[in-house]
């Protein structure tokens, strides 16, 4: 099979590898022009990839990536390895409240490499360009589909893509992977195509980020803690860098101060657990970024597919707030959904679709559910906080299930794990509640924990919060 994809940034890279590893020829084409920098460091510094907005925000490689490149692409793992990504075991610390310190089988599994976004893309770009079957076109902005004969009565089909230049391009499947800047609905609408069914919603949150470099810090808590009407996240990067954001509501107008550089530090260094992350050496400013929106489209509606030829892949198909890290993960593991896929329906464009909706339905888009389920649940928690309220409890029972997991985490070294193959998007969180006596651990953590007094708030108070931004 011939595929054609549109978009070159990490998952449309993977997408190809995935795909060119057993035997499809793939080409990509990328719309920005700057070729592949000569190093990591020239990544950083100078790539200039103005179809990412969040190129250089905070991005994280989920063990749950580490273990598709394990047995997928070992060749990019060790790659990312050999070009100074940060090993990053999710276990450490445990919490000093988990006596019980030993092993369990799922120890081996929670551990990856992590890299800045520049740095993993350039991994992943020099290994697509070395791809015997991949060719990768930079510079080449898609401006349309090119539609052939119907394979199924009344569903438009796609063989091809149409470029800014005019060149047609045709393929067996085109592949969308332009991320969350993807325009499709439009070009199929055009084609005379129903519209994908779309969900969507600005996600409320705004993110002040610092990347910093030296001797990597000691991490004494998880990497995402709430803490009031903000959310701290610390990740390593590669090469002795890494980055710490702090994100709240957009429309917490009191800490739009955030922005600048003394009162994002003197907030950072109010937080007990990551103010020794500001130790090393600053190479950024404060990096804002707002806007970014929730959305699933469907590509199957009323049970039909909306065409057939053309499927869409990680952000592109869904995406959400990227605080939990996740995308990624996600993204590489669509792609390696659709290369299952296609190995059993490539000789059938509609049955390809069709499948490859049900499959992704069934097994990526627990992920993106658990996190709106998450996301809703704190930002009501954050805006409460912020207007004087008492948090609302949560809204679905997918949110009250993640809750008390997240909850009981620190009290259970089994839960702790558990817990960690959801953030480490291992399982979906859904399937882990399911497990013979997880629900009835959680319940049982949580009863010991009534009478305890909370824990405190590991930062500043919302008063305090407000004297700091000043």
């Amino acid at each position: 099979m011939h595929v054609l994809i549109i978009g070159g940034g990490i998952c449309g890279l993977g997408t190809a590898l995935l795909l060119a590893r057993v035997g499809h020829d793939v080409t990509l084409l990328e719309r920005d022009g700057a070729p592949t920098p000569v190093s990591p460091a020239d990544a950083w510094e100078g790539w200039q990839r103005r179809g990412v907005a969040q190129f250089r925000q905070p991005h994280n490689f989920m063990p749950g990536l580490r273990l598709l490149l394990e047995e997928a692409l070992p060749d990019v793992q060790q790659a990312l390895a050999d070009e100074g990504a940060s090993r990053f075991d999710m276990l450490n610390p445990l919490p000093p409240s988990i006596t019980d310190r030993s092993p369990r089988a799922i120890d081996t599994s929670l551990w990856t490499y992590t890299a800045r976004r520049p740095v993993g893309e350039w991994v992943f770009a020099r290994a697509a360009e070395r791809e015997a079957r991949v060719a990768v076109r930079r510079g080449v902005a898609v401006t349309a589909l090119v539609p052939g004969p119907p394979v199924s009565a009344g569903i438009p089909h796609i063989v091809g893509v149409r470029t800014s230049a005019g060149e047609e391009l045709r393929g067996d499947l085109v592949v969308d992977a332009r991320g969350r800047q993807s325009r499709n609905g439009e070009w199929l609408t055009t084609l005379g195509a129903r519209r994908p069914f779309e969900e969507q919603a600005d996600c409320g949150f705004i993110y002040y980020t610092r990347y910093f470099t030296g001797k990597m810090p000691e991490r004494r808590g998880p990497g995402l803690t709430p803490i009031g009407s903000i959310s701290v996240l610390t990740l390593m990067g590669d090469n002795d860098t890494w980055s710490v954001t702090i994100f709240t509501s957009v429309g917490d107008q009191a800490l739009k101060n955030l922005r600048h550089e003394k009162q994002w530090t003197k907030v950072a260094q109010a937080c007990p657990m990551q103010a020794h992350w500001l130790e090393g050496e600053p190479i950024t400013g404060v990096l804002a970024m707002s806007g970014i929106v929730d959305r699933y489209r469907h590509y199957v509606v009323d049970g039909l597919p909306v065409v057939t030829g053309f499927v869409a892949v990680a952000d592109a198909w869904a995406c959400s707030n990227p605080s939990a890290g996740r995308g990624l993960t996600v993204g590489f593991k669509h792609a390696r959904l659709l290369r299952d896929v296609i190995a059993g329906t490539a000789d059938n464009p509609r049955t390809l679709v069709e499948e490859f909706y049900r499959r992704t339905e069934a097994q990526i888009a627990p992920w993106h559910h658990a996190q709106i389920a998450s996301d809703r649940m704190r930002f009501a928690e954050i805006e409460a906080i912020r207007e004087g309220r008492v948090p609302p409890p949560p809204q679905t029972a997918l949110a009250a299930s993640i809750q008390s997991l997240m909850m009981s985490m620190a009290d259970s070294p089994d839960l702790f794990r558990a817990g960690l193959e959801y953030l480490g998007t291992i399982t979906p969180v859904q399937d882990i509640l399911k497990r013979p006596g997880v629900a009835e651990e959680i319940q049982h953590v949580l009863a010991t924990m009534k009478d305890l007094p909370p824990r405190p708030v590991p930062g500043p108070s919302r008063q305090e919060l407000l004297q700091l931004v000043q």
